[in-house]
């Protein structure tokens, strides 16, 4: 999604030439170019694919749209499994219309990973909860907190359910140095994004390049280390300006910004 301008065979080759072994993929490209198709190229290429995203969306309170919501969730959790990678990213979802019960809705969430979490399993899929920032809670996403997705993510076997680590949602949050260490084993995903002021007026395509706002990303990465994390590092950027860009140039701009800022 850095470099959504780029189309799947373009990509996969700059990966190959700058020498970036893994690319995290969504569902939308890859449904357009074809689940299996999409999962040759990169397998042709040499590139892993490191997480899928998304999944997830799963307060709804009519049960018609909770069953179109778990039936969506098997389709990703299939599509992850045909694409090589063994972790699904969860968006939880944010607010049922006409609803002020954030408790209820991450109850739901709960009872859903109940039903998910072992088919993911049989498939070989984990199931990542992503945190997203405050801001986004009345329409994306409930979990706010890496402890808060790790207190849903800890009913489950540590090896079914975990969390993704996202810089840019969790920077802010003073207890999420020591959620890092909670998590530990149930660290899915690391991501990488820098946080920009002022914020654009759609705050959801306000990520910034890495070294250009507020957050010390070397001393995430750091803190995922420490605590066992070995797995792919992710920058995950969604900026209107960036896409305006030249693909090629941003992905090569991207890999130089983390070596200069995150290793």
């Amino acid at each position: 999604m850095t470099v959504r301008q780029l189309g799947l065979p373009e990509l996969t080759e700059t990966c190959v030439r700058l020498g970036v072994p893994g690319v995290g993929l969504w569902r939308e490209p890859v449904q357009a170019y074809g689940t299996e198709a999409a999962a040759k190229l990169v397998r042709d290429a040499g590139l892993v694919v490191t997480t899928l995203c998304r999944g997830g969306f799963l307060t709804a309170i009519d049960p018609a749209r909770r069953a179109e919501a778990l039936a969506d969730n098997r389709a990703a959790v299939d599509e992850a499994a045909v694409l090589g990678t063994d972790t699904l990213v969860l968006v939880s979802g944010g607010l049922p219309e006409g609803s002020k019960d954030l408790h209820g809705a991450r109850e739901r969430i709960a009872e859903a990973l109940g039903e998910l979490a072992p088919y993911a399993a049989e498939r070989g899929v984990r199931l990542a909860i992503e945190p997203l920032h405050p801001m986004f809670a009345s329409d994306r996403c409930v979990v706010s907190t890496l402890d808060q997705a790790l207190d849903l993510a800890e009913r489950f076997p540590a090896d079914q359910v975990g969390v993704a680590v996202d810089t840019y949602h969790i920077w802010w949050d003073d207890r999420a140095p020591a959620a890092v260490v909670r998590a530990a084993e149930r660290i899915f995903t690391f991501q990488l994004a820098d946080w920009t002021t002022p914020l654009p007026a759609g705050v959801l395509n306000g990520r910034g390049q890495l070294g250009d706002g507020a957050i010390n990303l070397r001393a995430w990465r750091e803190r995922v280390d420490a605590a066992g994390y070995s797995g792919p590092i992710e920058v995950e950027l969604f900026n209107d300006d960036l896409w305006q860009r030249d693909g090629v140039e941003l992905l090569t701009e991207v890999a130089e910004r983390y070596v200069r800022h995150a290793l």
